[in-house]
């Protein structure tokens, strides 16, 4: 197990309340007509519930994983994210839940979610390169914090965003 310096806590506890409340003022005024920067959709973006204190941990470091470099078959943040890898590593630090390595294996997981009924620390998946390629971890406000590998780094996107909204499969709650 490593050490962690009391400055690390200390930046880590910012940085999680700096996350808290940009998520929770994000969550609490009124929702765009439509979100931004996306193409319309047939579907209205999901209608947010509010997350239990161990969705909102999951949320939380999801958050700050972002910008975390991608790498195929990472699972640290030292050495990288893969997606599967990026769901295991913040469910795991988030409550000491292990979590399937792969995607197919998260998908047989918890239990199907309608996309209107997703809470924050849902899993979704997505059908990039085939079924069931690429999954990532809701965090409210129709977005979703993930690792592609295009743009080489963990971000948040949004759900109803063009490409995201053609290829979204599923969601599952663990």
């Amino acid at each position: 197990m490593e050490s962690v310096s009391p400055a690390s806590t200390s930046r880590r506890h910012a940085l999680l309340g700096v996350l808290s409340a940009s998520l929770l003022a994000a969550c609490s005024g009124p929702r765009p007509a439509s979100p931004p920067l996306s193409a319309p959709s047939a579907e209205r973006p999901p209608a947010d519930h509010p997350p239990d204190a161990a969705s909102m941990e999951v949320i939380l470091h999801a958050m700050s994983l972002v910008d975390t470099p991608y790498r195929f078959g990472g699972n640290t943040p030292q050495g990288g994210f893969d997606c599967s890898g990026l769901i295991g590593y913040v469910f795991r630090a988030s409550g000491g839940r292990a979590m399937p390595r792969t995607v197919a294996q998260l998908a047989e997981i918890g239990r199907d979610v309608p996309r209107g009924s997703l809470r924050g620390a849902d899993l979704v998946f997505f059908d990039t390169l085939g079924p069931l390629t690429h999954a990532g971890i809701y965090v409210g406000g129709g977005r979703f914090v993930h690792a592609p590998s295009s743009g080489g780094r963990v971000r948040l996107d949004h759900l109803e965003a063009r490409y995201w909204a053609q290829r979204f499969s599923f969601a599952r709650r663990v």
